[in-house]
């Protein structure tokens, strides 16, 4: 969990009843529990949205460099028409 080890847990948690104290811990820990699985489903909701759209970017993208082929085919095409 966020790359912690045990023991650098237990000094958290003893850390953290010394300056909260042993009545609103609970209270406290169970705020955080909800803080970081709120955050949790926020993440995942993102990640779920950029995967949706993913496919249209990808499609609007491809539309428009090829657009742009077509017209840079087209102007060689009127450039060398106007040549001859």
């Amino acid at each position: 969990m966020f790359g912690l080890g045990a023991g650098e847990i237990l000094l958290i948690a003893v850390i953290a009843l010394l300056f909260i104290g042993p009545q609103k811990l609970p209270e406290i820990a169970k705020q955080l529990g909800k803080a970081v699985r709120e955050f949790k489903n926020a993440k995942q909701d993102f990640i779920k949205e950029i995967n949706n759209v993913r496919p249209t970017l990808t499609s609007t993208v491809k539309t428009e460099t090829e657009t742009e082929k077509e017209k840079e085919i087209l102007t060689k095409t009127d450039q060398n028409s106007q040549r001859s």
